[in-house]
């Protein structure tokens, strides 16, 4: 059954370099590090108003990681973007000494999350980030849902200190927000009440859950739908909450099943409330080049799949 969806006017990117924009514009201090990816994510356009605060540091991703914290030990507020595979597996030991462990002020934005890179294949397709940055011990790990999330997002982090990892699409989202909602970190949201099982998302997988529920409510089974914006630090009473009310929970990633969301949500109910548990996500594979309608088919993510999965909890 397909569910009509509405998008967000904007491309995330556009959105993101916008947004950023305007804090540069207030804010002198802000700076945008880019490793040769300006047009991908919109800086281009900001670089020509302002120049001084968008910086193009080349291919050369781990540099750019201590070109941040450097500017970070000197009072400015960096953040820095690329491509989410190379953001990670590329510069994970910078990651960990130049940024966390030293605890530096510096915001990474990792785009073409997960199927997100479609044509850029398995090379640029991570399944694994979120995993490898939750494992650091400072890390606050998010994943964007739209824009109205990104917008909010980037406004907090100016003020925010600390090393925070920012995973997002480039194109456009399934608009779920009001333009004027505000958003908690570490705090998840609730899109969506039903008694008979509990659907925990993240990323663009938080449209296909409510697609989801949906298809579920068109059998009678009424399911709840949580947002798990954040991933570090997890919504531990959320979660919890859920499993006492619902009894049942499906969780849904465009990551790996393995040190991501799934592994965050089994952690919490395995410590705190066990109850019967499906992940959807990917499974032990690498990417491809697809569409993203394909490749949502290929790593069974699609709203579908989640029926499939509630339903084996529910017989």
């Amino acid at each position: 059954m397909s569910i009509e969806r509405q998008y967000d006017t904007l491309e995330m990117r556009k959105i993101y370099a916008e947004t950023l924009k305007q804090q540069m514009l207030a804010n002198p201090l802000v700076i945008e590090l880019e490793a040769d990816l300006m047009s991908s994510m919109g800086m281009d356009q900001v670089q020509k108003v302002l120049p001084n605060q968008v910086i193009n540091c080349g291919i050369m991703e781990a540099n750019v990681v201590g070109i941040a914290a450097g500017l970070s030990l000197a009072g400015h507020i960096p953040f820095f973007h690329t491509f989410t595979a190379f953001a990670s597996r590329r510069c994970f030991d910078q990651l960990f000494m130049s940024l966390d462990y030293q605890a530096n002020n510096v915001k990474v934005i990792a785009s073409d999350a997960g199927i997100s890179a479609v044509h850029n294949g398995g090379t640029h397709m991570s399944f694994e980030d979120m995993g490898i940055v939750r494992g650091l011990a400072k890390a606050t790990v998010l994943e964007i849902t739209d824009g109205s999330m990104m917008k909010n997002i980037v406004r907090q982090l100016v003020d925010l200190k600390g090393f925070y990892w920012i995973r997002t699409i480039r194109k456009q989202a399934v608009k779920i927000y009001p333009e004027d909602e505000e958003f908690s970190i570490g705090k998840a949201k609730i899109l969506r009440k039903g008694k008979d099982i509990t659907l925990i998302a993240n990323g663009i997988m938080v449209a296909e859950a409510l697609t989801a529920a949906e298809q579920l409510a068109q059998q009678g089974i009424a399911a709840t739908v949580v947002d798990m914006f954040t991933l570090k630090p997890i919504d531990q009473a959320c979660i919890i909450e859920q499993a006492q009310q619902t009894g049942r929970i499906v969780t849904c990633e465009n990551h790996s099943i393995y040190n991501g969301l799934g592994s965050a949500v089994a952690e919490v109910l395995s410590e705190h409330c066990p109850v019967p548990l499906r992940r959807v996500g990917i499974k032990g594979r690498y990417g491809q080049v697809g569409t993203q309608d394909f490749l949502m088919q290929e790593y069974e993510l699609s709203a579908d799949h989640i029926v499939k999965q509630a339903l084996s909890l529910l017989v």
